[in-house]
């Protein structure tokens, strides 16, 4: 029988969709007030391998990922993506703008093997949290590469999205061999 262990603690993520500079600006303090100071922001990418999002979000869209300083315990990812559609409905409600979803934030969280992103919409290959919450492996890392997944969103298959993902795991790694690291008591010291 194996034992039970705590999940060690992971990077939060958040996947925030928008045309709005005004969006961006507003979702980070808001994010930032919440979850902790930024890590690393990744580059603003130009969103357009779908057109899902044009309905209600208009076009020429931009996404950028937010990779929160403090660690996460992955339990915590519902109350996460609770909070991102209460942000979204807030911007939506205080801010003029000519569409009816302003800014679209998705959390998730990165570990050494995976990319998970919470959603509220079930599927077969979603597993249930807490909540209304579900959460689906979107990547997985295998060989030294990200892999995707026949559900797998196709931006998140692009090689830039990919090298942001890598240097979020790899900064994850270098943290958890600095928690690894043994301490010295007191008594120790000469």
């Amino acid at each position: 029988m194996g034992s039970i262990n705590n999940h060690r603690p992971v990077f939060l993520i958040a996947a925030v969709t928008s045309r709005f500079e005004e969006a961006f600006q507003w979702g980070l303090a808001q994010t930032q007030d919440r979850w902790g100071q930024l890590w690393q922001p990744s580059s603003l990418f130009d969103f357009s391998e779908t057109s899902y999002y044009e309905k209600s979000m208009g076009t020429n869209l931009q996404k950028q990922f937010w990779v929160f300083d403090s660690l996460l315990d992955p339990a915590d990812l519902p109350d996460c993506k609770i909070f991102s559609n209460q942000l979204e409905e807030t911007f939506a409600a205080e801010f003029d703008c000519d569409v009816e979803r302003p800014i679209n934030v998705d959390p998730g969280y990165i570990t050494e093997a995976k990319l998970v992103l919470a959603t509220t919409k079930d599927r077969d290959h979603r597993i249930y949290l807490n909540k209304g919450i579900y959460a689906e492996v979107t990547l997985y890392f295998n060989r030294g590469e990200w892999k995707s997944r026949p559900w797998t969103y196709p931006d998140y298959q692009r090689a830039d999205f990919q090298k942001f993902f890598t240097d979020c795991r790899n900064e994850l790694r270098r943290r958890y061999r600095e928690l690894d690291k043994p301490t010295l008591d007191e008594d120790d010291i000469l």
